[in-house]
């Protein structure tokens, strides 16, 4: 069990510094450029610290494209809430229809064949 769910767990924290490094800056868009951008690409060394044992250890149990699609609901559950919570944006009927027609591709990469 912990080698299916420890890679969405670190998929998770690795989103959340993902998100930061690409998104937090909007709330100080008076900080210098390049400034923000050393700044992201240190948030963003972190991520990669969990990016990729999460993607290592996940291709023990999952393929290539079934961690592509986790990630990527990942990605929008994260940003949905950082949206919200930090950058104050309301998610819209727009919104959700969008990340769910996305979430609904991710269940096509986890379904079986037969």
């Amino acid at each position: 069990m912990t080698d299916r769910l420890l890679p969405i767990g670190l998929l998770f924290v690795s989103n959340i510094f993902m998100t930061f490094a690409w998104y937090g800056h909007l709330k100080f868009k008076n900080a210098p450029i390049l400034l923000v951008i050393l700044i992201s690409w240190g948030i963003a060394l972190v991520e990669y610290c969990f990016a990729v044992p999460a993607n290592r250890l996940g291709s023990a149990v999952y393929s290539a494209a079934q961690l592509k699609g986790m990630q990527e609901v990942i990605t929008l559950t994260v940003f949905a809430a950082f949206s919200v919570l930090y950058l104050g944006q309301r998610i819209t009927l727009n919104h959700l229809i969008g990340f769910a027609l996305i979430a609904a591709g991710a269940f096509f990469l986890f379904r079986t064949q037969h």
